[in-house]
């Protein structure tokens, strides 16, 4: 009898290990998103659980906005409002907050996203991403802005003339001052 009972607890916690490791890696149980509080589990969690929520959230549609000289100048100047100072400008050089960011956020100078479908890039903008720095846009941007910004970065590596001079224009927000801990040694 003791042998069965505890061969029960067993498969009840291999039961549980079993659900919660699928609940996690499909998205279900830990959602992706940077404007929920995030739970001690989600530590181990967030990659997997980003993958698949991205698969099951983000719009599968193309984006609306068509790729006008407007549009594209649009998203820029809201790039360098919102997401230049952890992404970076066209000069690819990091400024001083993502330096200090952990972790660090992709300088898309250099590793751009223009080949993630619109609706993954555009979800990231909207959601964010916990325990990255990635702030949600949502509630602060209009669906047409993040569109815009979603449209500049599809097509940041291949501009047409004028949206590519004010992209160049763009000024790093906390350009890098010194190099190295302590600059006073």
């Amino acid at each position: 009898m003791l042998k069965g009972f505890v061969l029960g607890i067993i498969v009840l916690l291999a039961v549980a290990a079993i659900g919660g490791y699928v609940g996690v890696t499909q998205g279900l149980l830990i959602p992706a998103n940077a404007d929920a509080r995030p739970g001690k589990l989600e530590i181990w969690a967030a990659r997997s659980s980003l993958r698949a929520t991205l698969r099951r959230e983000a719009p599968r549609q193309e984006n609306p906005l068509p790729a006008t000289d407007r549009n594209l100048t649009d998203g820029i100047k809201l790039y360098g409002a919102n997401c230049a100072v952890c992404h970076g400008v066209a000069n690819g050089v990091p400024s001083t907050i993502a330096h200090g960011l952990y972790q660090h956020a992709p300088q898309l100078a250099k590793d751009g996203v223009e080949d993630d479908p619109a609706g993954v890039t555009y979800w990231k903008i909207d959601h964010g991403i916990r325990l990255t720095g990635m702030p949600s846009f949502g509630a602060s941007l209009s669906t047409d802005q993040m569109w815009a910004v979603t449209l500049f970065l599809q097509k940041m590596d291949k501009l047409p003339a004028a949206p590519e001079k004010v992209w160049k224009a763009l000024k790093n927000p906390a350009p890098p001052t010194v190099t190295g801990k302590d600059s006073t040694k």
